[in-house]
């Protein structure tokens, strides 16, 4: 049985413009949460780290007031989700088989899928393995790492390999354009009662392929040449001001790749999470082009 953290449910009520009541289900010994409201066409909204699906609170909104399903799994290690304490226990493998499941039992068709930061690979790699179930792409500061990566995913590798006890709320903090209220700082890191609960926060920026011989790179390498073959909606949408994944590089690479890309949407005035600078001004953008 895999040794985990649970975080208590009462620690996370009362988190701020955040009304959402999380499910559950059981998957290899852990009890995972998502979020599943409203009615219609599924939107997926994919997560990174060291966030969960609190990152989502102002983009769901104006989805769900457009007649949308919206549906936002916490993965394993973060939000409600149950927490491992090895670090060895996270892999791509295993986060992208984790969120199948979830999805096969919500019975999810001609989905929208939204991906950003750990998202994109997970969400990506769901999409081209599930195409009957996957209708759009909306893909969001994020990479498929085959062996190359920033000078500024280095620094944030780095930092994260010398704090294992990683600091969340300075991490979202330093990560966005915007002051965020102590309160919205509070509920990033509501998920982590101690450093144990920390590994999957620490052990992400660990597991990102930084050689083509890394484990994890051919899978992704996959997914990308898979993006190919794309041939539903896609946008493509990266902030002005993410040095780990910049602009325009770094989404111009999903803009070659992807035939129905089309130009690359520049989210100005935003960092690396986006979601918080502007959040308002994605959902339109994946309206506007995916609705």
């Amino acid at each position: 049985m895999t040794d985990a953290i649970r975080t208590p449910d009462e620690v996370l009520e009362g988190i701020p413009d955040f009304p959402f009541q999380p499910s559950f289900r059981e998957w290899d010994g852990l009890r995972l949460a998502h979020l599943d409201q409203g009615q219609g066409q599924p939107v997926l909204f994919f997560h990174g780290e060291p966030t969960w699906s609190f990152l989502w609170r102002k983009v769901m909104p104006p989805v769900l007031e457009a007649g949308y399903r919206c549906i936002a799994p916490d993965l394993p290690g973060f939000g409600r989700s149950d927490k491992p304490v090895e670090l060895e226990w996270y892999s791509y493998d295993r986060h992208t088989a984790a969120v199948a499941p979830l999805l096969e039992e919500l019975d999810v068709r001609d989905a929208i899928v939204v991906v950003q930061d750990w998202g994109g690979p997970i969400g990506l790699r769901w999409a081209v393995e599930n195409p009957d179930r996957a209708g759009a792409l909306a893909i969001l500061n994020t990479g498929l790492f085959t062996g190359r990566v920033s000078k500024g995913f280095l620094a944030w590798r780095n930092f994260a390999e010398r704090n294992p006890d990683l600091p969340v709320g300075f991490v979202i903090q330093g990560a966005t354009a915007t002051e965020l209220p102590d309160e919205v700082v509070a509920a990033y890191e509501a998920p982590f009662p101690n450093p144990e609960s920390k590994a999957g926060a620490a052990q992400f920026p660990l597991i990102v392929p930084t050689s083509d011989d890394a484990v994890g790179a051919a899978d992704m390498g996959r997914v990308l040449e898979a993006l190919g073959s794309w041939d539903r909606p896609a946008l493509v949408a990266f902030s002005d001001s993410d040095p780990v994944f910049p602009y325009p590089r770094a989404g111009q690479v999903f803009c070659d790749a992807i035939p129905t890309a089309g130009e690359q949407v520049k989210i100005e005035g935003a960092a690396h999470f986006l979601q918080e600078d502007r959040g308002k001004e994605i959902a339109e953008a994946i309206l506007e082009r995916l609705g």
